[in-house]
């Protein structure tokens, strides 16, 4: 994923891609993915999404990978919840992350985040995970700040 996530300002974790060059890299390793849904206005969107539990996991994302499946995604659980920081650094392919609060409701979505970027996008407010998904998914599916996110942790 990004340039990985930052928490507060004693924790630095890359959630993006670890290289300045557009790289891909042929395998990665894979990890647990589980079922989420979405409730939004137009409807429940159901994808099935990896999730990072593990420093190095959380460390990778979703970096050096060229597609990200439609109903796909990453999602990083941050327990307790906290304030939360990403970047896209060696991420190849846009994203949405959707900053999800510990009721679940998303806090906020950074839309379309850009690939490479070394900026940080910021939660705003301590979250209990971060969603990472194709980028523009949110808009194409009507998805918005105070949607439900259920997923089982």
């Amino acid at each position: 994923m990004r340039g990985r996530f930052i928490m507060g300002a004693l924790l630095a974790v890359s959630v993006t891609t670890g290289c300045s060059a557009p790289m891909v890299r042929a395998s990665v390793p894979a990890i647990a993915t589980v079922p989420l849904s979405i409730k939004s206005a137009k409807g429940v969107h159901r994808f099935n999404v990896e999730v990072a539990r593990s420093p190095e996991e959380q460390e990778r994302g979703l970096m050096f990978r060229a597609h990200i499946d439609p109903n796909g995604g990453m999602i990083f659980p941050m327990d307790p919840p906290r304030m939360a920081s990403f970047w896209m650094k060696n991420t190849v392919s846009s994203l949405d992350l959707l900053f999800i609060r510990a009721d679940g409701t998303i806090a906020r979505i950074a839309a379309d985040a850009v690939p490479y970027s070394m900026s940080p996008i910021d939660s705003g407010e301590p979250v209990a995970a971060v969603l990472e998904i194709a980028g523009g998914r949110a808009a194409q599916l009507g998805i918005s700040e105070d949607d439900k996110v259920l997923w089982r942790h």
